[in-house]
């Protein structure tokens, strides 16, 4: 994915207190890849759309290319920088680097704010998988009670620890793709290679598709809030990262490439949940309860995974002195306790919303703090060149600059295709952000609360061009 950096630089220390100075408890390569799989993906749930807005060449396609565009780039990025900053703080301490703390604090805030959204999600998708099996969830005080269950229960797993949390997804990510590997080989008598050609411009939902493909391929950043919680980070973050990228592409090009060649193509069909249906037509009613129980087990992942990385960032920023210190207390399993019951908090509030409504408003967000994000690779590079960087990607100034620009070109047309509603309400969460860095700045001042920054992390000084401890 890039190149292992070893020229002589002056380091940026490990990171001892925002984890354990000792590799105990610590993730190793292998959970790390099924965290940053869930992170991103956790399976195909969710893909289904694509198909209904643009018809299954395009969604075949968008999964081959898109990645190129926007998955790459952003993994290598965060390959990069999360290895030149290994601490929980991630994404933040990039921007609070090249841009100032007053960004890095609304990197923090939008990036925050677009997890919880997006782990709204994953109840919602729960139930809907389970819903054609058990119709009493499809709404009213038995969802309502399922929302409130299944978040409070992954939300303890995530309270009783990481190593915990990264073993759990491997598993979990293990038996959430399996079916359709079987499904893949009962289809294959059934294949018409002509349904993956179907493609109709005029009848296509741009503003669906492109949210739903950059809502399944984003996310990459997030494990940056967790790499002071891995083991040896600046050799197993990258290769994490590379890994990833390939499972999560052929767990979405491989069951639509099933889906849409062994059925016959019924749009207005292709929604979340739809892959229950293929595999009942395909296999029986055996297979649709199989996809519906990884369907349950992926959300699982998926919420608990994102929920780490939210939590997480929030005691990152703690240390960095951008919170109040109660965020930076962890509980006797070390997970941040804070930060775990205010992320959960926010899931529950924000559950009741449609798919894709949560889908078009987190995707707003997670463009405002990508842009920050590349604007912070490429000053990084200009005003730190000979800063250390275990994993560098090749090219110099100019292709740092070169690789940011298809991702930006992508989330302007992401943020073009908005509805009104969404961007109305997206900025104003934005807003909030912009005023809550001051008064939380006041607050400090006037020592109302607490704030102190962790004596373990880097004191990150300029001076010509380099990053001091």
């Amino acid at each position: 994915m890039g190149e292992c950096n070893n020229a002589e630089y002056i380091e940026i220390n490990e990171v001892v207190s925002s984890s354990r100075a000792n590799n105990d408890g610590k993730l190793s390569l292998l959970p790390l890849v099924f965290l940053i799989f869930y992170e991103v993906s956790g399976g195909p749930f969710g893909v289904e759309d694509t198909v209904q807005a643009a018809g299954p060449l395009l969604a075949l396609v968008g999964f081959l290319v898109f990645p190129i565009i926007w998955s790459v780039p952003e993994a290598l990025i965060t390959a990069e920088l999360g290895t030149m900053f290994p601490e929980n703080s991630g994404y933040v301490v990039w921007v609070s680097s090249a841009l100032g703390p007053y960004w890095g604090f609304q990197q923090g805030w939008v990036k925050w704010l677009s997890g919880v959204i997006d782990n709204a999600l994953y109840p919602v998708l729960f139930l809907d998988y389970l819903k054609s099996g058990v119709p009493a969830l499809g709404g009213g005080l038995p969802r309502v009670i399922a929302v409130i269950g299944i978040t409070l229960v992954l939300t303890y797993m995530n309270y009783r620890g990481l190593t915990i949390v990264g073993w759990v997804a491997v598993l979990l990510g293990i038996l959430s793709i399996l079916p359709f590997v079987v499904m893949g080989l009962i289809s294959i008598p059934k294949l018409w290679p002509t349904r993956w050609l179907v493609m109709d411009v005029h009848s296509v939902d741009w503003n669906l598709y492109l949210n739903t493909l950059f809502w399944n391929l984003n996310y990459w950043d997030s494990i940056s809030t967790l790499v002071g919680e891995v083991r040896n980070p600046k050799k197993t973050l990258p290769k994490a990262l590379f890994y990833a990228v390939i499972l999560v592409v052929l767990s979405y090009f491989f069951p639509l490439l099933v889906g849409t060649g062994a059925v016959p193509l019924e749009r207005n069909l292709w929604t979340d949940g739809y892959f229950s249906d293929i595999a009942k037509i395909l296999g029986g009613v055996w297979l649709r309860w199989w996809i519906q129980g990884a369907a349950a087990l992926s959300n699982m992942g998926t919420f608990v995974a994102e929920m780490s990385s939210d939590s997480f960032q929030l005691l990152g920023m703690a240390e960095r002195g951008m919170l109040p210190a109660f965020f930076a207390k962890r509980s006797r399993h070390g997970t941040p306790l804070v930060g775990i019951l205010l992320s959960a908090s926010g899931v529950l509030l924000l559950s009741w919303m449609s798919f894709q409504e949560i889908v078009a408003a987190e995707n707003f967000l997670y463009c405002f703090g990508m842009i920050l994000e590349f604007m912070a690779f490429v000053r990084l590079r200009i005003k730190f060149p000979n800063a250390s960087r275990p994993f560098k990607i090749p090219g110099g100034t100019i292709g740092a600059i070169l690789l940011c620009m298809p991702p930006t070109i992508l989330v302007c047309v992401v943020l073009a295709f908005s509805t009104v509603k969404v961007m109305v309400i997206s900025l104003a969460a934005v807003a909030i952000g912009l005023v809550m860095q001051p008064c939380l700045k006041h607050i400090e001042k006037k020592k109302w609360l607490k704030f102190s920054i962790s004596p373990d992390l880097p004191d990150i000084h300029r001076d010509n061009g380099t990053l001091l401890h």
